[in-house]
Parts: C-alpha cells; structure tokens; sequence
C-alpha cells in the first residue's frame, strides 16, 4: 500500500492519539471527559423523526479554546457536557478562513467561490452578498416543512438588498455586519446595528443596549421554548462572542471608551487593537459557555432535546488571543489554526454520546448532512461541494475517502486523508502528514513529489471552476 494512503486502523490511532493529547495538556479534562471517549460508531438502526436543528457558531473562536479540546486556562463545562453527550470532531475544518465566506458555505454548502458574494473575505461593504435567488439551507429545509430563524450574526450582505429573511428564514434578529461594539451595537461603519427582521423605509431600529451575548441568549431560548407544534425548526444561532472588541459582559467604561473614538471617527476602534488580554478573551469564552447552556436548559425544559440535533462550531480560526496549540497560523490562513475548528453533535434520538471522530469533515458537509437529515433535496442547478455525513453518523456507512479544498488570496489547500497541501503567501508547495504533524512544521514535498503533484492538479482544477478574484 502507498505511503500516502490512508487507513481505518491509522485514522482510529489518531484519533485516540488526539484524546491523549488534550489529557497531557489538561488533567482537569481528563478526569472529565477524554476517558468516556470512544472512536466514533454509528447506532445504526434506530428510528425517530426528523429532528430540530440547532446550528450554534462561535466567532473566531479557536480549535483548543474550550478545555475539551484542551485549554489549560479556560473552563467550558457546558459545551465539554455538550461533547460527552454527543461526538466531539478533533478534525473538522471551517469552509474559509474568515467569517463572511465559511457563512456562505454552510448557508449554500458549496465553496464560497461560487458565487460573488463569497469572494469577499470577509464582506466589508454594501456591494455584495448572498444572492436571495440562491437556495440556501433555511430555503430548503423551509421548502420541506421547517420552520427557519436566523439569531445573531448574519454577515452576508447588507440592506435593502441582502438579508436572512430573502434568503430563507422564517425570522431574523440579530447584526448584519461583521462585527460591533457589544454594549452600543454601533458597527464598523459608527452605524446601529441590531434588527429585528428588516429594517424597510418608515421602520425604526430596534434598540436595546444590554450586552449583545446576553440578548441573544434571552431571544434563543425564547425560540427554542416557544410551541412549534408538530412542526420541526432551524435556528441558527450565531454568537459574536469572542470576536474583538475585547469588551466582556460589565465592561461598561472599557465599552464607552470604544464608543467614544467610534463616534470621534476613528474607523479603527472596533478591531481594539490596544486592549484586550489572555485573561479576558478567558472571560469572554467561559461567558459564551454559559450563554450556550442556558439555551440548551431551555432546549431541555421545552421536552424537545431528546429530537432536537445541536451542532456547534465556530466559524473560522481563533485570533490574537486565541489558545490554538498545537497548531500553527490562526484566523485568515490556510494553516491548521485558521481553518480547523472545534466541532461538537448532538442528537440523543440518533447518535450515541461520549464519542470522538477524527475523519476530516468541513463545513459544507455540514450543509449535505443537514438536508438529507431533514428530508430536503438540494436544487440540481447548484450542485453542493459538500458530502452528506448522514450515512457515517446514522447508519454506520465508512465515509470514502475525498479531497476537501480551500482556497482565500494568496493562500490554497487541499487535505486528502492524513495529508495536506499547503502553499502560503511565500509560494512555496509544501505538503504535511497532519496524523504524524498537525502543527506543519515538517514539510513532506521532496519525500512525496507524486502526491504532492496530484494535490496540486485537484487544487488547480477546483479552482478554474470558481468565479476569479475581482483584481
């Protein structure tokens, strides 16, 4: 067999190879939760309806900034129970490498180079979004009897003529842009940015000042007790949380400092690069912990939790604050610590918990795998880039081996089993075995030239489908 090849058995080592790892760094954890860890078997054969779906995304949260996966400093221990009820993904990857772009993945479920919209990385004005024509996953998983909401960030384009409720959803409430000061909610733009549903001529804007996390939080689990009938929902709940600025929740003199060279213009002030600490990115994380287990004791009060499946991610890498060990590069890179995030499912109806998963999985598979779970059928006009994942969780079917592919400016990767491609800003092709080497420091390109080779060619021809970059 090729040395590139990859096998069951290989992929099971590293999987229990990843477990060890998160002991070594956190003994807490290990007492905790690495231990009711087993590599990943579907139970296969149950019934049950089709589920609810409650798709949670962090922002710029990192692939080991929860103690699950292995930060020695920060305690999550909502989403470490959300783990040990459910599989945890050590090798699950974003569909870029910042926000704007993996959101038109998951809502579209195919590469963001599809279309305009997702060549912007991220969407930073009013020129481009996602095009409401486009079927997205509320919009098929609506056409199939689902309820749909939007709460939370959208960040795929801008009023009057993008928004969650053109594109699927039942109900928005949340920010369109990219990021906002999270007492104030004025954004990039010194704009107030919190809606509820859109904003259309003679409307106001709905105005609440309370931290951001905490709104969210209230109108989640709002949503998620409200009486649906016999009627199965999405709810997509994108959190801020912890993406910059570095305000926690009770930082009122830090938040009106912000608000303060905001309104003074200067256009800088939200990406905070003067404050902000290890400590208080800690804060912000172990807070949007506890904003996700009271959604989920919500889930669990309303009688839904046995049929509802919970996914959470988050939506790239982490950024300055982030605890990515071991991996290298961070938000906006190719590299492992920009795309590989943590990725936890929960279905008690379908899937066993205390489980851990080492295939590789992206964000578009999450979209297949929705769909086919909620009886919906993608539109044959725009075919999905991702693979269902339903065959592997709730049948047991092996999932085969594919290439999964990204590309942002200047950057581009393909990982085929245990093996990456890599070229970076320098231009040099690099190729790593991540089972041997997740933090690509050992460059593999003159041991294996055939491989590198073929990775190359599934990265060039994947590429000359895509819409090019606007030069």
């Amino acid at each position: 067999m090729p040395s590139h090849a990859s096998k069951l058995s290989r992929r099971a080592f590293g999987t229990a190879a990843v477990a060890v790892g998160a002991t070594v760094a956190t003994p807490a954890v290990a007492a905790q939760a690495a231990p009711r860890e087993t590599p990943f078997r579907a139970a296969a054969g149950r019934g049950s309806r089709r589920p609810n779906i409650l798709f949670i995304l962090g922002d710029d949260l990192g692939w080991a900034d929860l103690s699950s996966y292995g930060a020695p400093h920060i305690k999550t221990p909502n989403l470490d129970r959300l783990a040990r009820q459910g599989v945890r993904f050590t090798d699950a990857y974003s569909g870029s490498a910042t926000c704007s772009p993996t959101r038109f993945s998951l809502y579209t479920g195919r590469y963001p180079g599809r279309t305009k919209g997702g060549l912007a990385e991220p969407i930073a004005d009013r020129s481009v979004g996602l095009d409401p024509n486009h079927p997205t996953l509320a919009s098929l998983l609506r056409g199939a009897g689902y309820a749909t909401a939007l709460i939370g960030k959208w960040h795929c384009g801008y009023l009057p003529d993008y928004s969650p409720t053109k594109s699927g959803w039942d109900e928005f409430f949340g920010n369109f842009g990219g990021a906002l000061e999270y007492y104030s909610k004025l954004g990039l733009g010194g704009e107030y940015d919190l809606f509820a549903g859109d904003v259309k001529e003679g409307d106001a804007e709905y105005k609440d000042l309370r931290y951001y996390t905490r709104i969210l939080t209230e109108r989640a689990s709002e949503y998620v007790r409200r009486d649906h009938g016999d009627q199965p929902w999405l709810l997509n709940l994108n959190f801020t949380t912890p993406h910059w600025p570095w305000i926690a929740d009770g930082d009122e003199e830090e938040s009106a400092e912000v608000v303060r060279r905001i309104k003074a213009g200067d256009g800088r002030a939200l990406f905070h690069n003067d404050g902000g600490s290890v400590e208080k990115y800690a804060q912000m994380v172990e807070d949007l912990d506890r904003s996700i287990g009271k959604v989920l004791a919500a889930l669990k009060e309303s009688g839904q939790e046995k049929d509802t499946l919970v996914f959470f991610a988050s939506d790239n890498g982490g950024e300055r604050f982030s605890y990515n060990w071991p991996l290298s590069g961070n938000k906006s890179s190719l590299q492992e610590g920009g795309i590989r995030v943590p990725t936890i499912v929960r279905w008690p109806a379908r899937i066993d918990g205390g489980q851990v998963s080492a295939e590789p999985v992206f964000t578009p598979d999450w979209t297949a795998t929705l769909l086919e779970i909620g009886g919906a059928r993608p539109a044959k006009a725009y075919p999905l880039d991702g693979t269902s994942l339903a065959g592997y969780l709730l049948r047991g079917e092996r999932l085969a081996e594919r290439d999964l592919f990204w590309r942002v400016r200047g950057e581009r990767a393909v990982r085929r089993g245990d093996w990456k491609y890599y070229r970076g800003k320098g231009g040099a092709d690099q190729l790593f075995n991540l089972a041997a080497d997740r933090r690509e420091q050992a460059d593999r390109a003159g041991d294996e030239p055939q491989l590198l080779a073929e990775l190359k060619a599934v990265w060039k021809k994947t590429d000359k489908s895509l819409l090019p970059y606007p030069s």
